[in-house]
């Protein structure tokens, strides 16, 4: 089992149908394969978090999701709700249709709401949906983020036409530069995927291929 890729996914399940025995053996999964965490909707986390009691598996779980267009206000006020039920990490999505409107003090600034909504008490990471962006616009969503604060930058929510690549990963690292971290999200099923997205610079992969990927298999999950 590939153990140091085991220690930088988060084991991921965002489904509209996903149930109480869904979180609850995707914790399991967790806590026996060593995954960093798991991703899950707001609605579970205090479930997930009763469930990881006294292990070292993180809760993470998603803000402004899937399409990244409610109000800043609303993802603050998600942000502090998630927090206070027990998130370890949010990841929120940018509003996107501000990125391609060059409306860049508004996508700052809806980053920065959440950002200080977190007020350091759960990691922020800033999803940019690079399958509808272009390499510049991809490069000016980063460069907001940093601008921002946020902690790592994500490539995908898994609900989008696409995915990540090494390329995106690639152009998102050299965008932030070591300072913070890049999450590859979406088309990570197996080991030579989650080494390439790595080798990228990819210091997290987001994944319900979780357990395939670590010993070897093909997943088969979308995500």
């Amino acid at each position: 089992m590939n153990n140091k890729i085991a220690n930088m996914i988060d084991h991921t399940v965002l489904k509209a149908v996903t149930t109480k025995e869904d979180v609850k053996k995707i914790c399991s999964e967790a806590k026996e394969y060593g995954f960093f965490s798991v991703c899950i909707n707001p609605a579970q986390i205090e479930f997930a978090k009763n469930e990881l009691k006294g292990s070292n598996v993180a809760v993470c779980t998603v803000i402004g999701f899937p399409l990244g267009a409610n109000t800043s206000e609303v993802k603050a006020f998600e942000t502090k709700d998630a927090i206070a039920k027990g998130a370890d990490e949010v990841d929120m999505v940018i509003n996107i249709g501000a990125l391609k409107d060059k409306n860049y003090e508004l996508v700052e600034k809806d980053i920065k709401a959440v950002v200080d909504a977190a007020n350091k008490e759960a990691l922020v990471k800033v999803i940019i949906e690079t399958c509808y962006l272009t390499d510049e616009e991809k490069k000016k969503a980063c460069e907001l983020a940093v601008k921002a604060g946020t902690d790592f930058v994500k490539t995908s929510t898994g609900f989008g036409t696409g995915g990540s690549t090494p390329a995106d990963i690639k152009l998102m690292r050299e965008t932030v530069g070591q300072s913070i971290g890049v999450k590859a999200s979406g088309g990570v099923r197996n080991e030579k995927d989650a080494i390439a997205i790595v080798e990228a610079g990819a210091s997290r992969i987001g994944a319900s291929a979780s357990i395939a990927i670590v010993i070897g298999e093909e997943g088969k999950s979308d995500y």
